[in-house]
């Protein structure tokens, strides 16, 4: 049955190391003068007598950041997500400064570091036939240092920054239809447990299999061939080293700092390729294979190492961009844009893309400028998304040649600066009517 509920993520050390736990309370938690009580009120036949600005589908981390920020700028948010509270999912967990920019700007950045979530402060590029390219992590946009925190700890924090800010959070809650009214225009959604939503807007913030944008009908606009097949690995044991990339042979390493005293250690290659591996090897065999055809000096430090928990994979998938909007929908984080996981830039564009989203709801919600704000979203969205999709693709795509790759990844480091520009100039959603209110 589906639950509201409040996360609180707590880490426990009763060593040297640490170990994360999730927990959820129940405690009542302030109310914020601007958000309806119907907010607070977990009875389910309360939550479906309301009628709410925005339905957020989808609790990670796109949608609860998207959450977050309406209910702070005053809006009644209802969350729903299928899934169950406090899970982990795959990742590579690298926080590029944008990822970092936005969660410092939101105010959440010091839980992460309070986590014991490492400071990164150098990126190591590994070329092969060439020496390490090491490269510092300078203080910029307000940004001391990089970080790549679990996603069970950072998908946590967002969720519980959303349930303080006014927003029901509901697990278990799972989507089946949009609800329309005479015109055609979504105005809420239906779960399989035969409940209904009303809502002004409906935000699909649920994953690259996005339903909400099946179910919309939202074309994708573009696509870039290239996709990389990738298999992760956690290890304790190493000497945290900030982030390490490395490439060649066709495939590319990372070697990632994160919680627990643990790394994340990935390759990855063409799906192909990736196949043909496992199935001549078996699966830790074909990893170590890998590993060691790119970098053979990380794959002896890695082989160090003592492993924590199963290998996990990543098929792989085609990069795009689907239509970002429609009447009384709108699509954020992986359901609307998607970019190869080895850009390593998926959790800080959907960190991004959830306060552009934000900003056009706050500005055009049930307004005769709705349409030209969430036009305006998808504008700079595709503005910023498309070179780091290119280039995401580019890499993917693993026929360059070795000397071919260092000009590919400063092109993704070029994009990376655009944004960072852009979002250290940009007000918090509803600061501006805060603003005139308050004058």
């Amino acid at each position: 049955m589906p639950t509201t509920r409040r996360c609180v993520v707590s880490w426990s050390s009763p060593g040297v190391g640490r170990r994360c736990t999730t927990r959820w309370s129940t405690r009542p938690r302030s109310r914020s003068r601007s958000t309806s009580s119907l907010a607070d009120e977990p009875d389910d036949r309360a939550i479906m007598r309301s009628g709410y600005d925005v339905v957020v589908v989808g609790a990670r981390i796109a949608g609860a950041s998207t959450a977050m920020l309406l209910g702070r700028a005053g809006l009644r948010v209802l969350v729903l997500e299928r899934g169950r509270p406090g899970t982990d999912t795959v990742s590579t967990h690298a926080l590029m400064r944008a990822g970092v920019l936005q969660l410092s700007r939101w105010g959440l950045l010091d839980a992460v570091v309070a986590a014991g979530t490492p400071a990164i402060r150098t990126s190591t590029f590994r070329y092969a036939g060439q020496p390490p390219l090491r490269i510092p992590i300078r203080p910029s946009a307000g940004v001391e240092a990089l970080s790549a925190p679990r996603r069970r700890l950072l998908d946590g924090i967002l969720v519980d920054a959303a349930a303080d800010a006014g927003a029901a959070v509901r697990f278990g809650a799972n989507v089946s239809g949009l609800l329309r009214d005479g015109s055609g225009r979504v105005r809420g959604v239906a779960t399989v447990d035969g409940r209904r939503y009303s809502a002004d807007l409906v935000v699909g913030a649920d994953g690259v299999h996005s339903r909400i944008a099946s179910l919309a009908a939202a074309p994708v606009i573009a696509t870039r061939v290239g996709a990389s097949a990738v298999r992760y690995r956690y290890v304790e044991g190493l000497d945290p080293d900030g982030y390490e990339w490395s490439y060649g042979s066709g495939a590319a390493v990372g070697v990632i700092p994160t919680n627990d005293g643990c790394h994340c250690v990935f390759v990855a290659t063409t799906p192909e390729r990736m196949r043909s591996t496992r199935a001549s090897l078996n699966a830790e065999s074909a990893f170590d294979a890998i590993l060691r055809a790119v970098d053979p000096a990380q794959a002896d430090r890695v082989a160090g190492a003592r492993l924590v928990g199963r290998e996990t994979g990543w098929r792989g998938r085609t990069g795009f961009l689907r239509q970002s909007w429609g009447a009384g929908w709108a699509l954020v984080g992986d359901a609307g844009s998607f970019k190869d996981p080895i850009t390593s830039h998926g959790i800080s564009d959907a960190l991004r893309d959830s306060e552009l989203l934000a900003h056009a709801i706050v500005d055009g919600l049930g307004s005769a400028g709705e349409q030209a704000a969430l036009e305006s979203y998808q504008r700079t969205r595709d503005r910023l998304t498309l070179p780091l999709l290119t280039a995401g693709a580019d890499v993917a795509r693993y026929d360059w040649a070795d000397e071919e790759i260092p000009g590919i990844l400063r092109r993704l480091s070029a994009a990376m600066v655009d944004e960072v520009s852009m979002l250290e100039h940009l007000a918090l959603p509803g600061s501006e009517v805060r603003s005139i209110s308050a004058g």
